[in-house]
């Protein structure tokens, strides 16, 4: 069964990665019809997070029920091979990697299109933020989303699970004010107070999903490893 949970885990980022992958690509297609987006102007870009943030808390329900499925396809062949069910540790460890594919494709598609010009012979930097280089600044950005990301998305199969919802409602609106808070670096100078309400957010997705994960495994102590 550890063999199978391996397996499971890897293919689980994998397959995440791709998906949201394919999920950004298809918003961006269909974005695409509406660019260039007037430079004075808020409310699109307001729009635009708004509509990703929904179509992918809608995929992300998808995903869990995606994931139960496996859950039971494992619970099958450990019932058929005279082994335990997939324990707390297991589906929190799957559903962390299925976060962790969420924030890589995130990364991927925010920072691809910047390879070409970060191989030049200097850096850049952009009037709203000049004291930071802009290949750094996404970097950081990058980061930020990939944490907020990877943590969500156990908070939400817990909440999924359990039928919490306080955990159901707290991934989507952390993904809202995270998504908000990168229209702060539009405003002059707004990185300086951007970057670190981003960074806060992140460090409240991993208090909480520390908190939920310690009240779980208080509920539901760890059984013996797998044999």
């Amino acid at each position: 069964m550890l063999f199978l949970l391996l397996c499971s885990i890897v293919i689980t980022t994998i397959f995440s990665t791709l998906l949201w992958l394919i999920s950004l690509i298809a918003l961006s297609g269909i974005w695409r019809a509406f660019l260039p987006f007037n430079p004075t102007a808020v409310w699109p870009y307001a729009i635009l997070i708004l509509s990703s943030v929904a179509f992918q808390e809608a995929l992300r329900l998808f995903f869990w029920k995606i994931f139960k499925r496996l859950e039971d396809m494992l619970d099958a062949f450990a019932d058929r091979v005279s082994k335990p069910h997939l324990f707390l540790t297991d589906k929190m460890l799957i559903a962390l990697a299925g976060g962790l594919g969420h924030g890589v494709a995130h990364a991927v598609f925010f920072c691809i299109s910047l390879l070409t010009p970060a191989f030049g012979p200097a850096t850049y930097f952009v009037d709203k933020c000049s004291k930071i280089p802009f290949f750094l600044l996404s970097a950081v950005i990058a980061l930020a989303f990939v944490t907020i990301h990877t943590f969500s998305m156990v908070i939400a199969f817990n909440g999924y699970a359990e039928g919490n919802k306080v955990d159901r409602y707290f991934v989507p609106i952390v993904h809202v004010i995270a998504g908000m808070l990168t229209m702060v670096n539009l405003a002059p100078g707004g990185c300086a107070v951007g970057i670190p309400l981003l960074y806060f957010t992140a460090i409240l997705t991993l208090i909480h999903c520390g908190r939920m994960v310690w009240r779980r495994l208080t509920e539901n102590p760890i059984r013996p490893s797998h044999s």
